[in-house]
């Protein structure tokens, strides 16, 4: 029979005619469509995860790329901002949004510099007088940026210039300090980087298969597709595969190593004495697991337990962010906050977890992990005047003397 099309042109059903069974036209077009659009998500997912390694074969350079996606990301934010609040007549919006960015990665960018590669900004005069003056100089053109905010302010317009003004500083908040904190993790291990990233995205894929397959009970309102037994299912395959990975990059020196700044060959460098967590150590089992698996001790990198924490707050914690997203995509009546893949929506639709995740990675690592970086300490004693260094070296000659950690020919020498 053909098909049977009501007053509006909309298909309604298909009946066979070899028997009275019938089957919605629509729901054949809704799983065909489903279907394709698994399809693009897979292959743009992997393509995704190859440029993800990608990144991490470049090493360091990665911070370029982070600061890419930082750029992209507030420019989707600022876009939906722009466009809800029908802000085309705004004067400067944009403009002043674009400045205030600069300033913030100025100041925050600027700050890694004069950490990292003092040596190297001591070297040229100009670069001297900005590493001294940086934050000065930072507070001096956000100033700028605030005034010519207040001369732009229109009568007609007030209440919502106000609104985009604060929606500026507020995806200032989320995107650059979120983006610099990656950073900052990057610079103590690639495996600061990797690890924390790669949990997520483990996470995100495990609960969304955990789901689709399982999915029965809603998890929260907010993302009705969300279901208790995707996020039960993504919280222990992400713990078992942060646990592996731990294993498996915490062999290898270019991963565990802090990334310093040689000022002789003027490159980035990757090696190191791996710290203590990054060396493989006999642990003894609690009684109970003795009991059930029979072993007494286990050798494990100190680093595969904090990968726990790690893969824990992923997979309990890290969604939050992304119910804060739908949260954020509901009140504004968007499905995305793009179309840059196709697929999955915009830049900041991937990374909505992830900068939660960064966050807590520099958290933890500032309260748990973090010692003096050797290539760090050395970059800030170059900085210093030559009378000054020679005091210190003298001092830690003493010192290493009197705990006789000189060999003998350094002691003959003095």
């Amino acid at each position: 029979r053909p098909f049977k099309v009501d007053n509006q042109s909309k298909l309604q059903l298909v009946t066979d005619a070899s028997s009275t069974d019938k089957v919605p036209v629509s729901l054949h077009i809704s799983i065909l469509h489903r279907w394709k659009n698994y399809w693009i998500r897979g292959v743009l997912s992997l393509a995704m995860i190859s440029g993800f390694f990608l990144i991490i074969y470049m090493g360091p350079i990665a911070l370029i790329l982070v600061m890419t996606v930082q750029i992209k990301c507030f420019q989707e934010i600022i876009t939906i901002g722009y466009r809800v609040y029908h802000s085309y007549e705004l004067p400067w919006f944009r403009t002043l949004s674009w400045y205030f960015l600069i300033c913030v990665n100025y100041f925050f960018y600027g700050e890694t510099l004069a950490d990292y590669f003092g040596a190297l900004v001591q070297r040229e005069e100009p670069l001297q007088f900005l590493a001294r003056y940086h934050r000065f100089i930072s507070f001096a053109l956000y100033l700028a940026g605030f005034c010519m905010f207040v001369l732009s302010l229109v009568k007609k317009h007030y209440r919502l210039q106000f609104y985009m003004f604060a929606w500026t500083h507020v995806t200032l908040l989320i995107v650059v300090t979120q983006s610099h904190l990656v950073i900052q993790n990057l610079f103590e291990g690639m495996i600061w980087f990797i690890v924390p990233i790669s949990i997520v995205i483990c996470n995100d894929i495990m609960a969304y298969l955990f789901g689709f397959f399982f999915g029965r009970t809603p998890l929260i309102k907010l993302s009705p597709k969300k279901t208790w037994e995707g996020f039960i299912g993504g919280f222990f395959s992400t713990v078992v595969f942060g646990f592996i990975l731990a294993y498996l990059l915490s062999q290898f020196q270019y991963c565990v190593c802090p990334v310093g700044f040689n000022s002789e060959t003027n490159k980035f460098t990757v090696e190191c004495e791996p710290p203590d967590i990054f060396v493989m150590q006999e642990y003894t089992l609690p009684a109970v697991l003795q009991n059930t698996l029979k072993w007494k001790t286990v050798n494990l990198y100190p680093f595969q337990i904090h990968s726990i924490f790690l893969s824990s707050f992923a997979s309990l914690i890290g969604p939050f962010g992304g119910f804060f997203a739908s949260g954020f995509k509901r009140a504004f009546k968007i499905k995305d906050f793009a179309d840059t893949i196709p697929g999955h929506g915009g830049i900041m639709d991937r990374f909505d977890c992830q900068y939660l995740m960064a966050t807590f990675t520099h958290v933890y690592i500032a309260s748990f992990i973090r010692g003096p970086n050797p290539s760090k300490v050395l970059q800030q004693l170059l900085m210093l005047q030559p009378e000054q260094q020679l005091s210190i070296f003298h001092t830690l000659h003493s010192h290493l003397r009197e705990r006789d950690m000189l060999p003998p020919a350094a002691n003959q020498a003095e």
